[in-house]
């Protein structure tokens, strides 16, 4: 079942469960300070999450400056989408920029640019005939 979040918060909560990953693989080294060796590899190996975190986190604030903000028509909020399909960050309601999939059932899928192709051919066929 897919989650109806908004692709940033997604990706920030992600990058947040890899600073906690990270923290309890340097935790876990606590138990193996009698080893310095152990003890460091479990720190560097901790460490690597929390660094990936990082440029996780400053790649999605370089992309929240460059994304569309809407008002939502249900809560009538500015929320930002990424992609031509998304949810509202506040009220979850699927929201679209692209006048061909407004009214049709909502699908991630449309912001893959080769699946929302052929939909839009599809639906073109279907409105021919």
């Amino acid at each position: 079942m897919e989650r109806k979040t908004n692709k940033i918060k997604r990706i920030r909560g992600y990058a947040l469960a890899m600073v906690f990953a990270g923290l309890i693989i340097m935790y876990l080294g606590v138990f193996f300070r009698e080893i310095p060796w152990l003890f460091g590899l479990f720190i560097l190996i901790g460490f690597i999450p929390m660094i990936l975190s990082v440029i996780i986190y400053f790649w999605v604030g370089i992309i929240s400056a460059r994304v569309i903000t809407v008002e939502c028509p249900n809560c009538e909020r500015p929320t930002r989408i990424l992609g031509r399909v998304d949810y509202c960050y506040f009220c979850k309601e699927p929201l679209t920029i692209d006048k061909e999939l407004e009214g049709e059932e909502f699908n991630l899928d449309y912001n893959v640019q080769h699946r929302r192709d052929k939909f839009v051919e599809e639906k073109k066929q279907k409105e021919d005939q």
